[in-house]
């Protein structure tokens, strides 16, 4: 077949769990024999490698700027408060991405166009194609709007939260009901939104446990969190567990250092002094490094919704993993043995300090956690279910 396949993101590097999904779905689309056309944004900090590395598997890869700016953001967050429509979609509707596909469309003739997670839905509508029209629901967005709306903060963001977790809902409906093959990561995405005499099929992210090593075995000193704080569960995940878990478990352990990795860390994380033991790196591109001195990888969100990738990213190091239930939701887990499950500060902290002080139990958990992923979770075995959406 020849795909039409809409990304949101440009699929490289792997420095995110969007990423991740797109890349392994792009490889395995390409080497069951379809024949894929890639049209994606382009982030300022996309490099000419990464399109370059795309192109040497996919038909060709064709890209629009993402020109967001403060005051666009304004305006759409503004006019969104007026209209049913949701901020998060309206923010990445461009005239450019429309014109593209316009003429791809035009130009080349296309079996199918698959719409890479909801923001990539209202340009395939719009695709002039005779064939299926495939939604990749990396998750129900806005269970992530809605419970950072039910948790914490001050009541005018729980009210904004909340408002665009009404319109989200209602718009991912539509957008689900108008494709002819919806793909969800989780069953608890997919039950958010859609009962279950739809046809809709259930493929995990996945990743390639071959890639990876396992971590060293330096000196282990960090707790580590890994991902953006620009995605808002990511941020408030780390408020809660840096202001009522770290004081816990530095009090009885005077050699870990809680240390964030990610893009635009919290003001109060980086205005914090060595003597706290917290460190913000911001975004690093060689990670490695951080993950051979990590005890203890850990997963404090209060919100989201679809897999956490970096669960899996952690397994495939073997390196041991706390978690709280929702941070683990959509990943086959089994507590005390490939993760320790935690949904209290004290309960949370209790079994950090457990990996931290028995590592026994911390090469026991890390093992179990890189057998879980690569009997579950190799990109190899579980994407052959996409031979059943095309076919």
């Amino acid at each position: 077949m020849r795909i039409l396949f809409l990304s949101q993101l440009l699929p490289l590097p792997l420095d995110a769990g969007p990423k991740v999904r797109s890349y392994y779905t792009l490889r395995y689309l390409v080497e069951a024999g379809h024949e894929v056309t890639l049209a994606s944004f382009r982030r300022p900090s996309d490099t000419d490698e990464a399109v370059h590395e795309l192109s040497a598997f996919c038909t060709s890869v064709e890209t629009v700027r993402l020109d967001r700016t403060l005051a666009r953001d304004a305006f759409i967050g503004f006019r969104s408060l007026l209209t049913r429509r949701p901020f998060l979609i309206e923010r990445d509707c461009f005239s450019a991405m429309h014109a593209l596909l316009a003429r791809l469309c035009r130009s080349r003739q296309f079996d199918a166009v698959h719409a890479d997670q909801l923001w990539m839905a209202p340009y395939a509508s719009r695709c002039e194609i005779q064939g299926p029209r495939i939604l990749d629901q990396h998750n129900a967005v806005f269970l992530a709007a809605r419970r950072m709306g039910e948790n914490g903060g001050n009541p005018l963001t729980r009210t904004l939260f909340r408002n665009e977790a009404t319109k989200l809902e209602r718009y991912e409906r539509s957008a689900c009901a108008a494709f002819d093959k919806v793909v969800w990561v989780s069953d608890v995405d997919r039950s958010a939104l859609r009962d279950r005499s739809r046809d809709d099929q259930v493929i995990p992210i996945a990743t390639d446990p071959q890639k990876y090593a396992r971590a060293s075995r330096e000196r282990k000193f960090r707790i580590l969190f890994l991902g953006g704080m620009h995605w808002p569960p990511n941020a408030e995940g780390v408020r809660w567990f840096a202001e009522t878990v770290w004081p816990r478990i530095a009090q009885r352990d005077s050699s870990a250092v809680f240390t964030v990795v990610g893009k635009r860390p919290p003001a109060e994380l980086r205005n914090l002094g060595p003597g706290d033991r917290v460190e913000a790196t911001g975004y690093v591109e060689d990670i490695q490094p951080y993950l051979d001195e990590t005890a203890v990888f850990v997963v404090p969100l209060l919100s989201g919704a679809g897999m956490r990738v970096k669960i899996l990213d952690a397994w495939c190091g073997a390196l041991p993993v706390v978690s709280t239930t929702l941070g683990a939701e959509g990943i086959e887990t089994r507590n005390g043995e490939d993760i320790l499950l935690g949904d209290s500060p004290e309960e949370f902290a209790d079994a950090v300090l457990r990996v931290l002080s028995d590592q026994r139990l911390a090469g026991r958990i890390g093992e179990g956690g890189r057998s879980t992923v690569e009997r579950l979770y190799d990109w190899r075995k579980v994407y052959r279910a996409w031979g059943n959406i095309y076919h």
